[in-house]
């Protein structure tokens, strides 16, 4: 169309959803990558449950109190185990609770290592705790990132039990080539779980002297021992029930 002073006109169409005038799969992956605003009345907290920044997100230990103001009780929210130490010392786990944790430990349980070091294997305590709270009611959270050195990785770990901190400790361990990082960062996971049973009571007998120096008296001995290969000796702790384990053999005759 053109008027009079020869200019030409272009007629517009009223302007149509972007959406309508492609493919469905089209519209779909255009519509994925547009921005997703909050309407106005759309609350702060309502937003961050739909949208969570991390999958620890969602309440501060300060805001761990109900709208009355009782303690102890927990917010539409979960909880940041990265930093919180709600529910620590609030009271008691259950009597057949405590039973369970803080049972003798079983002398056929206990592993000793050659240089006299006696301890419980790390499935032990974990077995223990599934056997206290049932599998699922407790974790392991970290609480930081690896240290990493050349020979050694550690990590911070809390314990949760039933939805409350119980213990922090950092768990470490040594490696020997870069391949077994892999494998360090589960045996440093391990440790760390070995020391927050601790606060729990777990086999507490394997830090007290008396039952140490009883326990090796019972049931250990200390022998000549030769390793294999570079042919030295010297005294090596074993279990009286148990043999020495490659690469060293007992020693006999002269």
């Amino acid at each position: 169309m053109t008027t009079s002073l020869g200019l030409r006109l272009i007629s517009r169409r009223p302007t149509q959803p972007l959406a309508r005038t492609l493919s469905p799969a089209r519209a779909y992956a255009v519509k994925a990558t547009l921005p997703v605003r909050a309407a106005a009345s759309t609350s702060s907290s309502a937003v961050k449950m739909a949208f969570p920044e991390s999958p620890v997100f969602l309440a501060s230990p300060n805001d761990l109190v109900n709208q009355t103001g009782e303690a102890g009780s927990l917010p539409n929210g979960r909880i940041d185990w990265t930093k919180s130490f709600y529910g620590v010392g609030q009271e008691p786990f259950p009597q057949e609770v405590r039973e369970i944790l803080m049972a003798p430990v079983d002398a056929s349980d206990v592993e000793m290592k050659v240089d006299g070091l006696i301890y419980l294997p790390e499935i032990k305590y974990r077995r223990i705790l599934n056997r206290a709270f049932g599998p699922g009611g407790w974790g392991l959270a970290p609480r930081g990132p690896h240290t990493v050195s050349p020979s050694n990785i550690s990590r911070e770990y809390a314990l949760i039990c039933r939805g409350r901190f119980v213990a922090q400790a950092r768990g470490e361990q040594d490696y020997f080539s870069k391949e077994n990082i892999a494998t360090a960062t589960e045996g440093c996971k391990s440790n760390a779980l070995m020391r927050c049973c601790k606060d729990l009571g777990v086999s507490s007998e394997l830090w007290d002297p008396v039952f140490i120096r009883e326990f090796k008296q019972k049931y250990c001995t200390m022998e000549m021992a030769e390793h294999v290969t570079r042919k030295t000796r010297k005294m090596l702790w074993r279990r009286k029930d148990r043999e020495l384990e490659y690469p060293y053999k007992k020693v006999t005759g002269k």
